[in-house]
């Protein structure tokens, strides 16, 4: 068994080399036809290539296949960046509308407050608002205007519609707004047509009571409420709302001003009226001189 084996590859070893040599010389004759420059041969070569290349078509279409397949994954590709950079251009027109919107109703407060018609005898300084109190039991605001700006306390503070509360606390560069919603804001007001007087009570609640009303019949829902200067707290004819009334009967302030978007307050400067500081002020005015005879 052993002889056989070796006689097998006695065989093997010269069998191959053989085909080598075949294969060496095959290859070598094709370069050397390739390669001879003779009208003859070129047309021994076009002969062969029609005969041979259209039957190995099928050899080509993977290769094609394949190359298409990668042109195919490179357009791909380039879609997924144009879509990644299509969402980043998005995002940022997002963001730029968004601003924009934000500077748009900044622009229709400012122009709401400049067309509330006031007395053409007060003044006002426009603040910014720039934090609310947060708490449920105490309803105000902090404007970025105080005393350098003349801000005095007591002074009614409106929105571009309505009035929104007066001013408790100032600082250098602040001051506090009280919101007729806070519970310690009372507010003389008048009711129109009927000319009922009545106080404005806060409650912590988006619509304060309407109390020490004299003759309550002749309040209706909708009527119209306006300060009415009594007391000296506000300037008289400052639009606080409309009458409305709860599902308890009660009657309620629907507010004119929109306290859930404060942005600019408008603070009325009102000096009020001439103050009496000594009883005599009343009766004899300070420059008159009393004589002898008018005893």
């Amino acid at each position: 068994m052993a002889r056989d084996r070796t006689q097998g590859e006695d065989y093997v070893a010269p069998l191959r080399r053989l085909l080598v040599g075949i294969l060496i010389a095959f290859l070598l004759a094709i370069f050397l036809l390739w390669r001879i420059d003779s009208p003859r041969v070129e047309r021994f070569r076009a002969m062969i290539t029609d005969q041979f290349v259209p039957s190995f078509e099928w050899v080509m279409t993977p290769v094609t296949g394949t190359i298409n397949l990668m042109r195919d994954f490179q357009s791909y590709q380039r879609v997924v960046e144009q879509n990644k950079e299509l969402r980043r251009e998005l995002q940022q027109m997002k963001a730029w509308k968004e601003a924009a919107l934000q500077l748009e109703q900044e622009n229709a407060r400012l122009l709401d407050l400049n067309n509330v018609r006031l007395d053409p005898r007060l003044t006002f300084v426009t603040g910014v608002v720039l934090a609310d109190s947060g708490s449920p039991f105490r309803q105000s605001v902090l404007l970025n205007i105080g005393a350098r700006d003349g801000i005095v306390d007591g002074w009614a503070a409106m929105d571009g519609i309505g009035l929104v509360g007066r001013i408790s606390g100032v600082g250098e560069t602040t001051a506090r707004v009280i919101l007729l919603t806070d519970s310690s804001s009372r507010i003389p007001a008048m009711i129109q047509p009927s000319g009922q007087t009545a106080l404005i009570v806060g409650d912590n609640s988006l619509a304060p009571h309407v109390d020490f009303l004299e003759n309550p019949d002749q309040v209706r829902p909708g009527d119209r409420v306006v300060s009415s200067g009594d007391g000296g707290v506000f300037p008289p004819g400052l639009l606080i709302g409309q009458v409305a009334s709860d599902p308890n009967g009660r009657l309620r302030v629907r507010l004119a001003a929109d306290y859930e978007r404060l942005e600019f307050l408008r603070v009325l400067r009102d000096h009020g009226k001439e103050k009496i500081e000594k009883p005599g002020g009343l009766i004899v005015p300070e420059d008159v001189v009393v004589g002898p005879s008018d005893g």
